[in-house]
């Protein structure tokens, strides 16, 4: 989670579901985008997964079963489509996040998603995970119509986080109490869901449309949950964009105050995800 700059001739509307940290401009927040690779066997060991309705949704709807995972991380989505019977290549801009994907059996070249030499090769969907927001949303749909095959899919997805509203102020509290002047306790403090369909999801179907290459976008949802330790969230939560530019002590403190919140939660705790997924097709035909 981190505070970024609003959109030019963008600001919320008075009592509209927070901004995600991550959503405005963050494809200009490269320092941000590059900075999960700090530890990126951190990211893979601690991020959540996705649902598989979602990737039997995509590939359902793809003409073919190869595919590019634009922003591919450490390859957490990329190894659910292999599990499925795809072949998947990675693109991440990060050679550190890209290294730990082929660690796990994903092959990964390593570019800005919008820059990248696709060499002439296509494919029958381009994916994103947790991804989508740090590429330029009208250069990225336009890149990747480029690459895709006739009927091709581009569909990108978020995970939402929607902790048990006791335990969502307990972690807002924190924040403000460490974070007096950060926004980032607004957002534990209501619907990220929301947040991310306004803002995230809008912004990327925006942009699809504006390619002028594919059809009319679509959103998909699934609601699911995990179970966390204590352990285990204060595990995923340094993995959150921008938390690795805090002050060191600032970390302790967020760290500290969010395992005393679970600790009088029980010391665990089911976290509600909300899968958002925006996703277009281009034509099956050409004209001409």
């Amino acid at each position: 989670m981190t505070t970024l700059p609003s959109e030019p001739g963008k600001t919320p509307k008075a009592g509209a579901p927070p901004v995600p940290p991550t959503a405005l401009r963050s494809h200009l927040q490269r320092d941000v985008a590059e900075g999960f690779g700090a530890d990126a066997g951190r990211y893979d060991r601690a991020r959540p997964t996705y649902p598989a309705g979602l990737i039997d949704r995509v590939i359902a709807g793809s003409p073919g079963r190869d595919f590019l995972d634009a922003g591919c991380g450490t390859g957490i989505s990329s190894r659910l489509f292999q599990a499925a019977g795809c072949r998947v290549l990675g693109v991440d801009p990060d050679p550190r996040m890209a290294e730990q994907a082929r660690r796990g059996g994903t092959e990964a070249e390593v570019a800005k998603f919008e820059d990248w030499d696709a060499a002439g090769r296509t494919f029958d969907a381009v994916i994103a995970g947790q991804a989508w927001h740090w590429v330029d949303p009208v250069a990225g749909a336009a890149k990747a119509a480029s690459v895709l095959r006739p009927g091709g899919r581009l569909a990108v997805f978020w995970n939402a986080f929607e902790p048990p509203a006791e335990l969502g102020k307990a972690f807002s509290a924190v924040y403000r109490r460490v974070m007096p002047d950060s926004p980032v306790g607004a957002f534990w403090s209501r619907s990220a869901l929301a947040g991310y369909r306004e803002l995230m999801g809008a912004r990327a179907a925006d942009g699809m449309r504006a390619a002028g290459a594919f059809g009319k976008p679509e959103e998909w949802l699934w609601n699911w949950e995990r179970p966390y330790t204590r352990a285990e969230w204060l595990d995923l939560v340094p993995t959150t964009g921008g938390f690795n530019r805090m002050p060191g002590p600032v970390q302790r403190d967020v760290l500290a105050g969010l395992g005393d919140a679970v600790d009088a939660a029980g010391g665990s705790f089911v976290m509600g995800y909300g899968t958002l997924a925006v996703t277009a097709a281009r034509p099956a035909s050409q004209p001409g």
